[in-house]
Order: C-alpha cells, then sequence, then structure tokens
C-alpha cells in the first residue's frame, strides 16, 4: 500500500474539463458547475488507483465525488488507459442521465370558429361520377360541359372535371368479408369471391388492398398491399366463424380508420350475405361516413351460395329487407349490388365493377351553402341535352359537417 504521505493532493477547476494527470494518468471530470473536485494520485510503483463515481445532487448543481481505493496493479500502460476512459465513459453516462428532461410545449387550444372557417375555406365535394346506356354499358368521352351539379336543387359551379381518373389516380381497396354464423356453408365461395374479385379488379404495383373480417369481431387481415401472395394467404388463411354479423361497424370502421387518410380513389367490397345482427351504427351510419369519406360501396351478396344451393334463395333476386338495404348502401355512395350464385356470373360482376372503376369521371364543386351546420345536403347530377337514355351513378348526398379528408 501507499503510505497517505506519498500522495499529492490536486485540486482541478470545473472549467478546466477533463485531462490526464501526469504519472498514474488519472482522469479527472467535473460536470457542468464551477465548484472544485478534490482527487489523490498516487506518484509510486506504478500503482493503480481505482475510482468509483458517485453522484450526489444539490438543489443547482451537479457533481462528481470520486471514492478511493488504492491497489498495485501490474498494468501494460495501453491497458492502463483503456480503463481509465472507461470509467470517465462510465462516470459521464451516469452525469446525463439526472439531468431533467425538458417539456414539451403545450399544443394551443384551437378556437371552434377558426376551425369552421378554415375548413369551410378548403372544403370542395368531390364526385366520382359513372355514365351507363340502357344496356349497362358504360359512357366514355364525356367533357366537363356534359354534366350539371344540385345541391338541394341549387346549381352549383364546377370547379375541376377530370375524365382519366381510372388511370391516373391509384386505387385503394378495402375488401370486408362476413364471417358470421349466417354464411355457414358458403365459406369457400366467399374465399373465392375475394380473390377473384382482388385479381380482376386490382392492378399491380399502383392499387392496394386492404383484407378484413367481420362477424361479432372485425379483424384486420391483411393492411393496405399490391403484394397477391400476402392478400392470397390472408384470404385463405380465414377458417373460423364468428358468433354475430357486424357489417355496419365494419364499413364504419374502415372507412374512418383506414380509406380516410388514403390519397386516391376509395372503394369498399363488401361480401356478405346482407344481414346486420351485431353493429351499434346503422345502415344510415354506414352510408353517412361513406359519402364523408369519399368511398364508393360494392356489396356482393352470398346469400344464395354456390350455384344457388341455398333453400329458397334464387340468385340475382332482391326479395327481402338486408337485400334492398344491401342495395341502398351501395347505391347511395355511387356502387352497385351483386345477387349472384355462381362462379360466372360472379366474375362478370367483377369485370363490370373493374370497368366502372376505370371509366369514372371526378368532379368537384364548392358548395354554394358554404355553412357546415350538420344539415343533410341532397346532390344530383343530370346531363345536359335531356339525355333519358344514360343513368348516371354517383352518390346522393353528404352530411354537412367540418371533416378531414386526403385529396
Amino acid at each position: 500500500m501507499i503510505s497517505a504521505k506519498d500522495k499529492e493532493r490536486v485540486v482541478v477547476s470545473a472549467e478546466s474539463g477533463a485531462r490526464l494527470l501526469p504519472r498514474c494518468m488519472l482522469l479527472e471530470f467535473v460536470s457542468r458547475t464551477s465548484c472544485t473536485c478534490s482527487v489523490y494520485r498516487a506518484t509510486r510503483r506504478r500503482s493503480l488507483v481505482i475510482e468509483l463515481p458517485v453522484i450526489r445532487q444539490a438543489p443547482s448543481v451537479t457533481y462528481i465525488v470520486f471514492a478511493y481505493s488504492i491497489m498495485r496493479i501490474p498494468f501494460p500502460r495501453f491497458l492502463f488507459k483503456l480503463l481509465l476512459v472507461a470509467c470517465v465513459l462510465v462516470a459521464v453516462t451516469a452525469s446525463h442521465g439526472q439531468q431533467p428532461k425538458p417539456k414539451a410545449t403545450p399544443t394551443p387550444p384551437v378556437n371552434q370558429g377558426d376551425l369552421e372557417s378554415i375548413t369551410t375555406f378548403i372544403r370542395r365535394v368531390r364526385l366520382p361520377i359513372t355514365v351507363v346506356d340502357k344496356k349497362e354499358r358504360f359512357v366514355p368521352g364525356l367533357t366537363k360541359n356534359d354534366f350539371l351539379v344540385f345541391e338541394d336543387k341549387v346549381p352549383q359551379q364546377i370547379e375541376t372535371f377530370s375524365d382519366d381518373i381510372g388511370q391516373s389516380e391509384s386505387l385503394y381497396v378495402a375488401v370486408l368479408m362476413d364471417t358470421s354464423p349466417s354464411t355457414a356453408g358458403k365459406l369457400k365461395f366467399e374465399h373465392e369471391s375475394a380473390m377473384n374479385f382482388i385479381q380482376t379488379v386490382v392492378r399491380p404495383r399502383k392499387d392496394r388492398v386492404l383484407f378484413a373480417t367481420f362477424d361479432h369481431e372485425i379483424s384486420l387481415r391483411q393492411d393496405f398491399t399490391d403484394k397477391l401472395e400476402l392478400l392470397d394467404r390472408a384470404v385463405f388463411g380465414v377458417k373460423n366463424l364468428g358468433r354475430q354479423t357486424a357489417l355496419y361497424d365494419a364499413i364504419w370502421q374502415f372507412c374512418d380508420e383506414k380509406l380516410r387518410s388514403v390519397s386516391g380513389r376509395r372503394v369498399v367490397v363488401v361480401i356478405t350475405d346482407g344481414e346486420d345482427t351485431y353493429s351499434r351504427a346503422n345502415l344510415r351510419d354506414a352510408v353517412d361516413i361513406a359519402q364523408r369519406t369519399e368511398t364508393t360501396i360494392f356489396a356482393i351478396s352470398t346469400k344464395a351460395g354456390f350455384i344457388s344451393t341455398v333453400p329458397g334463395v334464387e340468385a340475382g333476386q332482391v326479395k327481402d329487407k338486408e337485400d334492398r338495404e344491401l342495395q341502398r348502401l351501395a347505391e347511395e355512395t355511387g356502387g352497385m349490388a351483386f345477387f349472384t350464385g355462381d362462379m360466372l356470373s360472379l366474375e362478370r360482376s367483377f369485370n363490370k365493377i373493374s370497368k366502372a372503376l376505370r371509366a369514372q369521371y371526378l368532379v368537384t364543386y364548392k358548395p354554394v351553402n358554404d355553412r357546415y351546420d350538420g344539415s343533410f345536403r341532397r346532390i344530383e347530377v343530370k346531363l345536359t341535352g335531356n339525355r333519358g337514355d344514360l343513368k348516371v351513378r354517383t352518390k346522393h348526398a353528404y352530411k354537412a359537417i367540418p371533416d378531414s379528408v386526403r385529396p
């Protein structure tokens, strides 16, 4: 051991930061304070001073006090330096961890009046429009001057018009498949329906598809992707059925949480028998959220099952209240409902949907009534020139509330 008389006391100012003492190469560290720190150093026999940093806090300063244990260790010089550097790094890290974290500046509250004025200023109504003739063939080649737009019977000024959105804009499709008890025996039909739609309608590397199921629970099986292998695995991986049917809740959730924020055209494809037994939302709620998020809904009924094997149900027929609600859900958002029971007619339906999405026009206008007071606004789109042989499909209405939808 080295006696006390062989030690030399050294006082180092904090402003000098850190330095190597001569001979034993002890490193001194003082953190963010103008006070002094006292250390002892050995002066004989290349003995090593082992320093254990201890953090102490005062009301306004943070400093380090070194505890000493002096022992002889024959160390090569480079290992000696390496150990000293490691000790100092530990001390620096401990001292830094004691500094209080700055508090985030709170976001100032938004005045409701300001929010309304901003939303009113930037708000536009977007209308994806499809035009068909009496034989349900799509009509291309129309221009801005061929359309008249009315809101609550008041003429509106068309601001922008596009006839190539089918090629220029990406398509985001949410495929929602019913896995409730009423679909027992039709799961294979639903699998085939979902994948046939995806393969027929979606363009690789341009469009994106989300796949989800709904029963008494709503489950996202695959988020938006353009990879068919992932979607195939998700669709055919569905094996179990739930206990109820939450159709309207599923539409609400995916329109509000997923489709609202994407940039492009928004489509929901519902594969179901049409009977909702469990939702908190109702038909009006589902139509409202689809209209507000500018989402078009296509419905495919599985009530007839494969080749119309379900007793008392005929393919292609709208028979009961559930069928009519499914049809209304689609038509009020600008889409279509299909009631089919065999794969051949189903493929024709998918081809029809694909052509409809490719043949859409896009019209935008700023409402003359720019008050967002929660009122229900009726929309009517007509063609000029008394073209009674043509039919226009678009959403029928929307609720005038401040909302945010990505264009």
